[in-house]
């Protein structure tokens, strides 16, 4: 069973002969054990959520191979991550006894270098090329812009590489981009410089990432001899997470599966989340037509939450179309019904969830265990803060606290040189970014002076600008500079500190710097600088923030392994916890507006999955919360709750709001799974209130307070909204209006934060 690589070179050498049937096939429940003796012809396999797919797919692999349908060359086994794979290939050793050798298991990047490598000449490689990483990438492409006589900040390098890796991702060489395609791309420069990049590629002997699968499709459309061989070597195919393939993986794997191969695809629709980074949920939809005669096995028995968390996941994603369709069950309890909760404002929301965490602590609960599940990236600054407040340690996985991000630390810098002078570390940071042309050959004089004279570099900058020890250009920008911070100084004392951050950023062209950037991370970090604007309000002078900020810095420093986890929903994809909370379930954050404005339909839907994998991530315990009220960029706003909540069952959750939230009248979300059905008198009970004193200005409070009655609005009746200006009503649904606004669009909005004009 272990024979060296090569010998997948001879496919006539004898099959080992049959097993006895193992007795590892008694540890499978019956859709398991059928996912795994189904080897022959196309299998799709439906896995939801917590049902064991791991054992399935290891099981099947190792199956396959001590039942001697295949040597471990002649089986294809496909995975996400090279974590995957490794624990694949530990699992099926511990199954069959030892380790396995010269087979082809590992990531569609890994496996399609190592095709690419025995034929690389075929493409116009030779077999020792360079794999270049994103950096390398980035600067070649810069070269061509360059050549080109391209300005870069008016087409930038990042966007052009961009827009080349997702037709890469698309299976598209530059040849089968469409000329409207490619004119609508990046100024209509992208196509051409395709070309140019790929050749230089080809120069290099050297390509990137998307190459290793495009380079194969070439290769085994072109050359029909190559791929029939490795059809032939290769009897049976497995591929985890099919349902987050790109159209470039999809036909890589169909051409090497064939119209009769055995392949099995496992994964869940309903987990279908990274359609931005280019996965198609197409491609496990239409399977069975894809492969006719394919047979499906849906694993529906989950072992990891209660009956009640799958009763309320599973009626959430009902509501999609775009579905296979497959329902979750467990044995035993019930379980803690689903938790949600109308809370106050976004504070409110922090005190709630991580109080809630302290208790359970304090009850000998592991924080291991405690997960809060946010959709933003910067949702998470104010559980930090409240988690740092109560002594809690916790941590943030799949990215830095909020504190440490690279737009946050930036923009303390401004305020830190702002604050203080001196302070050069600080300057050295931001004097540059964004890029005003103060390069190293502009800082050598100041840092000579600030060492001759021993002074900050600020105070030696400003006697370099009186003086040609510079170039002009470098010299008028850098007094600019200079002549900004001295008047930003100068409206410390005036100007509220949230105020005084949110102008300092705009006037230096940090903001401006992201809205402008085509990068994928760029919404979420303006996203981020908004929510440090709203942290600086919570204090009443820019120097208590900032001792804030290095408090927070320097006690944040926990050496226990006992940490509640924090992260985004898309980073829980795969992991679960005892307790899971979900804050934030609000119409524009969750389901997210920039989803719903960019796919429409199909982004609804991937929000909606998105929302059952945070459910599904919880084995006892899921928090669901939403606030009232929110403060956004320093300011207060309205929310409504998301629609997600009125499409949870009510015999599986238990709802609680806030005393007179939304007017004492509940939140309008009751069970019928709409979003704007009036609520049963008991479907909601009240929730204790800590600390409720006005927040804002609103006429949602003087309704509360009785200070003016309820106004009764109408179809076709013209309003004004003060984040979103003047409407029209298109329909009333209880205390919900939809509104088409002349300039915001068409919106959801609570009938106490309008007024009839």
């Amino acid at each position: 069973m272990t024979q060296p690589a090569d010998y997948a070179d001879h496919p006539d050498a004898a099959v080992p002969s049959p097993l006895p049937e193992p007795a590892y096939l008694d540890a499978l429940n019956a859709a398991q054990r059928e996912a795994v003796e189904t080897t022959e012809g196309p299998v799709l396999v439906l896995a939801g959520a917590g049902t064991g797919k791991t054992r399935v797919l290891t099981t099947r692999l190792a199956h396959i191979l001590l039942q001697g349908k295949a040597r471990p060359w002649e089986v294809l086994a496909v995975t996400f991550t090279n974590k995957a794979a490794r624990e694949m290939r530990e699992r099926v050793a511990g199954l069959l006894g030892h380790d396995v050798e010269g087979w082809w298991l590992g990531t569609f990047h890994a496996l399609g270098a190592r095709i690419l490598r025995r034929h690389a000449e075929v493409v116009g490689l030779k077999p020792n090329f360079t794999i270049l990483d994103q950096d390398d990438q980035l600067r070649l492409i810069r070269q061509l812009l360059e050549a080109r006589n391209i300005d870069e900040k008016k087409t930038p390098g990042r966007v052009v590489l961009a827009v080349i890796q997702r037709w890469k991702d698309r299976g598209l060489t530059p040849e089968k981009v469409s000329p409207a395609e490619g004119g609508g791309s990046a100024d209509g420069v992208a196509l051409d410089l395709y070309g140019d990049y790929q050749q230089r590629l080809l120069t290099l002997n050297a390509c990137d990432f998307g190459d290793l699968l495009l380079h194969c499709l070439t290769l085994f459309q072109g050359d029909a001899e190559i791929l029939a061989r490795y059809r032939h070597r290769f009897r049976y195919l497995l591929v985890d997470e099919y349902q987050d393939t790109n159209v470039a993986q999809y036909l890589w794997l169909r051409l090497l599966a064939g119209p009769e191969g055995n392949v099995c695809c496992v994964g869940d629709d309903d987990q279908s989340i990274y359609s931005w980074r280019g996965a198609e949920i197409g491609n496990i939809l239409r399977f069975e037509k894809d492969f006719p005669g394919a047979r499906v096995v849906r694993l529906e028995r989950n072992y990891r939450s209660t009956p009640n968390i799958l009763g309320a996941a599973s009626e959430l994603i009902a509501h999609n179309d775009g579905r296979l369709g497959k329902t979750l069950w467990t044995e035993g309890d019930a379980g803690d019904k689903v938790a949600i909760h109308g809370i106050w404002d976004g504070d409110e929301e922090a005190r709630l969830v991580c109080g809630e965490i302290e208790a359970w602590q304090s009850k000998g609960h592991s924080l291991n265990e405690i997960a809060v599940l946010v959709r933003a990236g910067f949702q998470t600054r104010e559980f930090e803060e409240r988690l740092i407040t109560l002594g809690v340690p916790y941590r943030v996985i799949g990215g830095p606290r909020f504190y440490e991000r690279q737009e946050i630390r930036d923009a303390v810098a401004y305020l830190r040189v702002v604050a203080q002078p001196d302070d050069d570390l600080a300057f050295e940071r931001i004097v540059n970014l964004p890029k005003r042309g103060i390069g190293q050959a502009t800082l050598q004089p100041i840092h000579q002076i600030a060492r001759m004279d021993g002074v900050s570099l600020t105070a030696a900058a400003g006697r370099v600008v009186g003086t040609d020890e510079i170039k002009p250009r470098a010299r008028k920008t850098l007094s600019d500079l200079l002549a900004d911070f001295d008047r930003w100084r100068g409206l410390i004392e005036v100007m509220p500190a949230s105020e005084l951050a949110a102008l300092i950023l705009d006037e230096s062209g940090y903001t401006t710097m992201w809205q402008q950037s085509r990068a994928p991370e760029a919404p979420g970090r303006l996203e981020n600088l908004k929510e440090l604007v709203a942290a600086i309000s919570e204090f009443g002078t820019l120097a208590g923030f900032l001792e804030h900020v290095s408090l927070v810095m320097e006690n944040d420093q926990s050496e226990t392994d006992d940490k509640v986890n924090l992260m985004t929903l898309h980073g829980a994809k795969g992991l679960e916890f005892q307790t899971v909370f979900l804050p934030g379930w609000e119409e524009g954050l969750f389901p997210h507006q920039r989803a719903l404005d960019e796919s429409g339909a199909a982004g609804l839907e991937e929000e909606r999955r998105l929302a059952y994998v945070g459910l599904t991530r919880a084995r006892a315990r899921a928090i669901v919360s939403f606030a009232a009220n929110r403060r956004v960029y320093g300011n207060w706003q309205s929310t409504i709750p998301s629609r997600f909540i009125g499409e949870l069952p009510d015999q599986h959750v238990e709802r609680s709001v806030a005393p007179g939230l939304y007017g004492g009248r509940g939140t309008g979300f009751g069970g019928s799974g709409n979003p704007f059905a009036e609520p049963e008198p008991s479907a909601w009970r009240p929730l204790r209130r800590r600390r409720m004193v006005p927040l804002i200005e609103d006429v949602a409070w003087r309704a509360e307070s009785g200070a003016s009655p309820r106004a009764a609005f109408e179809p076709g009746q013209r309003v004004f909204h003060q984040k979103f200006g003047y409407g029209c009503i298109l329909a009333v649904e209880g205390d919900k209006l939809e509104i088409a606004f002349e300039k915001a669009g068409t919106k959801r909005v609570i009938d106490r934060f309008v007024e009839a004009v």
